[in-house]
């Protein structure tokens, strides 16, 4: 890679690590297979930055290659019990108990949820994409994505009531 691209792509990394990452925890639920996906997709989006152009397309190729990657990884594994893991991404400063019950209560529902019901949450109500694109990025059809979508809220309801209070409150 040359000076100047290496340069735009240190600048990348810097300023939207954080985001990504957050990204990958959300897909992943646990820390360091976050870490794994981002360095991963960096690797890939590194190779190919000369080619990517338009500014405002590379967080999203980026993005989009981590999907790839995580929805690649579970067609390749053999159902395991999924385990949670014990460390929050974000650091909550002082003044933020609402925030960090919060987020508290969020994760341990999100914990309960399937790796493929988390991740159409992630990709319909925090990446803002529709179903027919998450149908077409996962390789399912766009019914299955509504029925995971209804799936997971659900078992977000009956998982979670004290998310409702926590709101409330905050």
């Amino acid at each position: 890679m040359d000076p100047g691209f290496e340069a735009d792509f240190r600048q990348f990394v810097i300023d939207r690590s954080e985001a990504l990452f957050r990204t990958a925890y959300l897909l992943t639920g646990d820390r360091h297979a976050a870490e794994d996906l981002v360095q991963s997709a960096l690797t890939k989006t590194a190779a190919r930055w000369r080619g990517l152009r338009d500014p405002a397309a590379i967080e999203g190729y980026v993005r989009r290659v981590m999907y790839h990657e995580r929805v690649s990884w579970w067609r390749r594994r053999s159902r395991v019990a999924e385990v949670s893991a014990a460390w929050l991404p974000d650091q909550v400063g002082d003044g933020h108990a609402e925030a960090a019950d919060l987020r508290l209560v969020m994760r341990a529902a999100l914990a309960r949820l399937t790796p493929r019901q988390r991740t159409v949450l992630v990709l319909r109500y925090f990446e803002d994409l529709s179903e027919t694109e998450i149908a077409g990025l996962l390789g399912i059809g766009v019914g299955s994505v509504r029925s995971q979508i209804y799936r997971s809220l659900e078992r977000l309801k009956k998982a979670a009531p004290e998310l409702n209070a926590v709101k409330e409150f905050g």
